[in-house]
């Protein structure tokens, strides 16, 4: 730990950490239960969340940019790099690099370490630009506005590059909100900066700070062209400006027209066109500092390069320095390696220096894709009776409902969460966040909390939460108009379920006493544990959480249920039947499976066998969450939901013949019919942890699981069958290739049979080696070819596909190499 860092946060460390350890030992999980805090613990509870919030106030927290700042705070500061290369007059239009682009000449870019209560390094390799760029980024705590921030902004040309390619560099600051101030301090002349910009500001929220733009390091081009007497050539220069706050994220078109301004002037001023200044220089912005919600810092390099932003909070005391900066990346690296080794150690045969690497990159990107959206969402609350799908014919009856175009904004609403993809799916997505959070978890426990908290705050008085988050106009500037209303009969897999599992899991181990190895943590990592190594605050967490919990449960049994006693089917349980609203012809959104096989034509009788399998989910989470709180009655009433839930996947799902779990519909005779299409979705109740080691349905799910002409192959379990007649057909999203989430949830279930004695105890442990190992060489090896991660893999040739740097649920590659190796025949006692 850094010096300074340590003396700034010694007293209130030990004091925290000893907080931690008395109330650890004075209370357990099974008394909290019972009794409500005192006010010794409502105090303790109200320090750690609010250096909990410190901690996490500031962070890349605009991941759909390259790099961008921002605090977890609604209208506020937010900042911006762009860059380009400048060699003729067309190429800075063309080569500008702001918002994460696909297929934008990157050989890879991405966080190679990053803690999000700390910081870390991004390396962007610009092919395209022959340039890598390195943005370090840090955060020390202190004060009363969130601590102080850094970044270090490095540009290294390529080998194969000019050595003195011009490269412009711009730094664009924004300050939103009433009471707010921004203003750039005067230079040394009126042409430009010879030294340090420095910008100082005020808000309601942050205080009084100072950003400051150092000169840094590399040569700054010179010119014989003297294009007037606000223009200097060399020196950094800034214009501040004022736009209406809904513009001001439009940070690429508001630099393209305050450029424009520059070549404008060369016209106007008919400038000899036979000797014309260089391209650089035209697309240098007129110096013009002052008051403004915008800031627009330019800088231009000849060659490499390197200068840093350094944000102070007039609270937090001293202020930063570049000298703090060098120290703080390199303890910041330090610390983040020596734990990632720690928490994720690979097992054999991923144990090589180049598998951490990789392990340490794709789980550095997960948590640096974590941002926070604040705005404006679409929605439609017509609440059209055509919604309800109770007619046969119901998808064109909802198309006719939908282009009504009832929909309005709502909000605004906030929301801090990991995306999937930056360049691709920069927002929230319901069901891959809870796959999001299981490494995430396992590093910062606290941390995936706050995460699921923000998202059950999104949640209406009926128990919905929007499947996907597009949040504001920056937002929406990235989904087509089609895509972009939410309707609040939608449904999404409740995969938050899944984290609040483990969570109480964690909860359950820790039972009131503080381990040893967390007996000696440093603030941040006290942190990152405060709800296990204090379980009343944990099981206040869950107090919270838990009526929200109930109220979407019951959502979803009320506005998903599926149609048992019309079509005379036998089952053990009357209710416990669901169908997903929203379905197509094609497409089966909702579900998340898209355009996975399903019943044709689309039924309002149909059942299906996932959505039942994601409400026993909820039961079993549900179950164990009212155990924790010491509420017995809701715990039994949940189990006998789940156990309903049970027998009713074998009684309405379950094709004997088929050997697996199918959709329901009704067929031209109003009978119950099932329909297989060999998949993902035949070995959903097992994927979810539904099925006992010892089922009767086991042995043909593992044999279906394993054979090659079918789901096996060598690069994970394929989505559909290679015998399904619509393999590799029409769209071929879920209809074929490889996802990491599903096959991540084979796995874990594999490793559960392997693991307890049973008859398929050694088909699951050889089913498990090789899937593990099938998966992790896939992803790696496209890593290694590509410099990305990818939202799928073909199933025939391994290659990564669709949407580049999917860092979301990829990233549970990072867990996959940390499980148990039983190749060798250790067996661990527990996952």
């Amino acid at each position: 730990m850094a010096r300074g860092r340590q003396l700034s946060a010694s007293l209130a460390l030990s004091w925290f950490n000893a907080l931690l350890l008395l109330a650890g030992l004075a209370i357990t999980a099974s008394a909290a239960a019972t009794t409500s805090p005192d006010n010794g613990e409502s105090i303790l509870h109200s320090e750690i969340g609010r250096q909990n919030n410190h901690s996490l106030l500031w962070g890349p927290y605009r991941p759909n940019l390259y790099f961008g700042v921002r605090p977890r705070i609604p209208k506020s500061l937010m900042t911006g790099l762009m860059w380009g290369k400048i060699e003729t007059y067309t190429d800075f239009q063309n080569t500008v690099r702001y918002t994460c682009e696909q297929n934008e000449g990157m050989k890879g870019y991405g966080w190679e370490e990053y803690d999000p209560r700390r910081g870390g390094v991004q390396s962007i390799h610009d092919t395209g630009n022959g340039i890598d760029i390195t943005t370090s980024f840090v955060k020390v705590p202190g004060g009363a506005h969130g601590g102080n921030w850094a970044a270090r902004i490095k540009g290294t040309l390529h080998d194969d590059a000019p050595k003195d390619r011009k490269t412009i560099v711009v730094f664009y600051v924004t300050q939103e909100g009433d009471n707010s101030e921004l203003q750039a301090l005067e230079g040394e002349d009126d042409k430009g900066y010879k030294g340090d910009v420095t910008l100082k500001g005020h808000s309601e929220a942050l205080g009084n700070y100072k950003l400051v733009v150092t000169k840094g390091s590399g040569v700054q081009p010179q010119s014989d062209h003297d294009l007037s007497n606000l223009r200097g050539p060399g020196q950094t220069v800034v214009q501040s400006l004022n736009y209406p706050e809904e513009h001001l994220w439009q940070a690429k078109p508001i630099l393209f027209r305050q450029l424009k301004e520059g070549v404008d002037w060369l016209v106007e001023n008919k400038y000899d066109v036979a000797e014309p200044p260089p391209p650089w220089q035209v697309y240098q912005l007129v110096n013009r500092p002052g008051s403004g919600n915008v800031q627009i810092v330019q800088k231009v390099f000849e060659g490499d390069f390197e200068f840093d932003v350094i944000f102070s909070s007039e609270s937090a005391g001293k202020e930063l320095t570049s000298a703090d900066l060098t120290r703080e990346i390199k303890e910041t690296t330090e610390s983040f390696c020596e734990r990632f080794a720690s928490v994720f150690a690979p097992k054999a045969p991923f144990n090589a220096e180049k598998f951490k690497r990789f392990g340490r990159s794709m789980f550095s990107n997960l948590v640096g894709g974590i941002g926070y959206f604040y705005g404006e969402a679409v929605v439609d609350r017509s609440y059209a009776p055509e919604y309800d799908e109770e007619n046969e014919g119901f998808w064109e009856d909802a198309a006719e409902a939908r282009a009504r175009n009832r929909q309005a904004l709502e909000g605004p609403y906030e929301l801090f969460t990991s995306i999937p993809s930056r360049p691709f799916f920069p927002r929230g997505f319901l069901w891959d966040e809870g796959f999001h959070l299981l490494p995430v978890a396992d590093w910062d426990i606290d941390l995936s909390m706050e995460i699921v908290r923000s998202w059950f705050n999104l949640m209406d008085d009926d128990g919905w939460i929007a499947r996907e988050q597009i949040l504001g106009a920056e937002a929406r500037s990235k989904v087509p108009g089609e895509f972009q209303t939410q309707y609040p009969h939608y449904a999404n897999p409740p995969t938050l379920f899944f984290v609040l599992d483990a969570f109480v899991e964690k909860l359950r181990k820790t039972n009131g006493s503080l381990p040893a190895d967390r007996q000696r943590l440093t603030q941040d990592e006290s942190l990152a544990t405060a709800s296990l190594d204090n379980p009343e605050i944990g099981l206040e967490h869950l107090r919270r959480l838990y009526p929200l919990l109930q109220r979407q449960f019951d959502w979803f049994r009320r506005t998903q249920a599926g149609d048992i006693a019309s079509y005379d089917r036998e089952a053990f349980s009357t209710k416990e039947a669901y169908r997903w609203r929203g379905r197509t012809v094609t497409h089966c959104l909702t579900s998340g499976l898209d355009d996975y096989p399903r019943p044709q034509p689309p039924h309002p009788g149909e059942l299906h066998v996932d959505l039942l399998s994601w409400v026993g989910v909820m039961a079993k989470s549900l179950a164990n969450i009212a155990d924790v709180l010491g509420l017995a009655g809701d715990a039994e009433r949940y189990r006998k939901i789940l156990d309903a839930i049970e027998h009713n996947l074998d009684d309405l799902h379950w094709s004997e013949k088929d050997g697996c779990y199918c959709d329901a519909t009704i067929d031209d005779f109003e009978e119950n019919k099932l329909v297989c299409h060999k998949g993902y979705l035949s070995l959903f109740p097992f994927l979810a942890g539904l099925l006992r080691a010892d089922s009767p349905r086991l042995g043909k799910l593992l044999a279906l699981i394993g054979d090659e002409e079918e789901l096996w192959s060598p690069h994970g379990l394929r989505s559909l069958s290679k015998r399904d007649e619509f393999y590799g057909a029409g769209e071929n999203y879920w209809r074929g290739p490889v996802w990491i989430n599903m096959n991540y949830l084979a796995i874990v279930q594999l490793y559960n049979v392997a693991t307890q004695d049973g008859p398929h105890k050694e088909t699951a442990r050889d089913l498990y080696s090789r899937l593990r190992r099938n998966v992790v060489d896939t992803v790696f090896k496209s890593w290694e070819e590509t410099g990305f991660a990818w939202e799928q893999y073909n199933p025939e040739t391994g290659k990564g596909q669709r949407t580049q740097h999917f860092t979301g649920w990829t990233s549970l590659v990072v867990k996959i190499m940390a499980m148990e190796d039983l190749e060798g025949g250790h067996v661990r006692d527990e996952l």
